[in-house]
């Protein structure tokens, strides 16, 4: 039990004693991280913890809080801790291989509407290596008139996709099928998206704890160089250009290091039209392909 986390203290009291246990501890956010943590411990509302902040959180509610600090305070990622986040302002739910989505990898979703403004036109989409299913979810929940096609090698993570986009109201248009990158795919498809592992191999030993950790490898290791996705998916589309219809386009998020690097990948695999995008801090986030019209 976390000193002092007693069933007698109020709710007010026990946030700010879980503040300045993980200001103490050099946590970032803690104020974020300590009320994200109390409402999800103590199953309240932001108003409940308003009107009712003077309420004793009870035996249950201190064992609950207090395996919740324990877990924030040795390092494991809030989101984890909740089984849950918000991307794009819907909630998901995740699990042990389905990354945490955030925020950089909205810029894949705002680049792909860019791409097809109109609201109820009908499109197929597809996402490969789909995780929580959040950027398919997305999309489907912004284009009513789409169906998607989400792609996973881990059946826990297509598990999770499923629920998603039953959980956002899109199930109805949405499949989930386990395969690896393009192999399992019948085109063609307006956009292909993904966010696909792009972490150096060598690198991952840098990153901070909390990704190493906490986040599926699977989904970070890029290959020595971090481009071992990429190259699969573009020599996929390379050899198979009907699975972009006429005017379809590929929407990859990238690192924000990589644009030189997928810029010549792309144009040595003969893909006509490259653009490189950013994220909301202003680095290279997302690269949009379309293949040469040659053998189309």
């Amino acid at each position: 039990m976390i000193s002092g986390l007693t069933p007698t203290l109020s709710r007010e009291a026990a946030l700010r004693l879980l503040v300045r246990m993980l200001e103490q501890a050099g946590r970032p956010n803690a104020r974020a991280d300590a009320r994200f943590l109390a409402l999800h411990a103590l199953a309240l509302t932001p108003l409940d913890l308003t009107l009712r902040g003077r309420e004793p959180i009870g035996e249950a509610g201190a064992h609950r809080l207090g395996r919740a600090a324990e877990r924030r305070l040795a390092g494991e990622p809030v989101a984890r801790i909740l089984g849950a986040w918000e991307f794009w302002g819907l909630p998901f739910s995740l699990g042990p291989e389905t990354l945490v989505p955030r925020p950089d990898t909205e810029s894949v979703v705002e680049t792909a509407l860019r791409l097809v403004p109109e609201r109820d036109r009908p499109l197929r989409l597809a996402d490969l290596g789909t995780g929580s299913g959040c950027i398919l979810v997305a999309l489907l929940h912004e284009r009513p008139r789409a169906f998607g096609l989400g792609l996973d090698r881990a059946e826990g993570a297509l598990r999770v996709a499923r629920a998603n986009a039953e959980r956002n109201g899109v199930g109805a248009r949405a499949a989930f099928l386990r395969g690896s990158w393009l192999d399992a795919l019948v085109g063609p498809f307006d956009l292909i998206v993904s966010n696909p592992p792009y972490i150096a191999a060598p690198v991952i030993a840098t990153l901070d704890t909390e990704v190493r950790e906490h986040d599926p490898m699977a989904a970070l290791d890029g290959g020595p160089d971090g481009l071992d996705a990429y190259r699969a998916i573009l020599l996929g589309i390379a050899r198979r250009p009907d699975l972009l219809s006429p005017g379809g386009a590929l929407v990859l998020e990238i690192g924000y290091d990589q644009a030189a690097a997928l810029t010549a990948l792309a144009g040595a695999m003969g893909f006509a039209e490259v653009s490189i995008g950013r994220d909301l801090a202003g680095n290279d986030r997302v690269v949009t392909l379309r293949p040469s019209l040659q053998g189309r």
